[in-house]
C-alpha cells in the first residue's frame, strides 16, 4: 500500500499547494476586492469592511498577491515562508489575546495555514508548478 500511494506524493504536494494558495487567495479577494459580499450576521462579515491601509488590509494584500503566487507555484518557498509568518502574526495579534484555546479564540484556521505554509516553504511547489516548469528550461 505504501508503494502504491508513494508514487502519488508529488502530485498530492502540487494539489496541496494549489488548494492552500486558492484558500488564502479567496481571503485576499474578499478583503481587498470585496467579493463576494458577505451577509451581515455571518462570521466573516467583517471582511466587507476592511480598509486597505489597515493591518487587515495589508494582510489582505499579502493574501491576494502571495496567495495568487502560491496558487501558480511561482516562488513557492519564499512566498510560503512569508505567508507562514503572516499567519503566525495573525494568530498571536488577533486570536491569542482572546483566549489560550484556538477553538475559543477562532484561531484554528490561522494555525492550520501557518503550518501548511511552513511545510510548503520546505517541500516546495511540487511537479505541477511554475517553479518546476522554469527549472526544466
Amino acid at each position: 500500500m505504501d508503494k502504491m500511494l508513494a508514487k502519488w506524493q508529488p502530485t498530492a504536494l502540487s494539489l496541496f499547494r494549489f488548494i492552500t494558495g486558492l484558500l488564502l487567495f479567496q481571503y485576499g479577494v474578499a478583503k481587498i476586492l470585496k467579493f463576494p459580499t458577505i451577509p451581515e450576521g455571518n462570521a466573516y462579515a467583517f471582511l466587507n469592511k476592511v480598509q486597505l491601509m489597515s493591518l487587515p488590509g495589508v494582510a489582505g494584500a499579502l493574501e491576494l498577491i502571495l496567495g495568487g503566487l502560491l496558487l501558480l507555484g511561482l516562488l513557492t518557498r519564499p512566498v510560503a515562508f512569508i505567508l507562514a509568518g503572516e499567519m503566525a502574526f495573525a494568530y498571536f495579534i488577533g486570536h491569542a489575546p482572546r483566549s489560550f484555546f484556538p477553538l475559543i479564540n477562532g484561531g484554528t484556521l490561522a494555525i492550520l495555514f501557518c503550518f501548511a505554509c511552513l511545510y510548503l516553504s520546505t517541500a516546495g511547489g511540487g511537479p505541477y508548478s511554475l517553479d518546476a516548469m522554469m527549472r526544466k528550461k
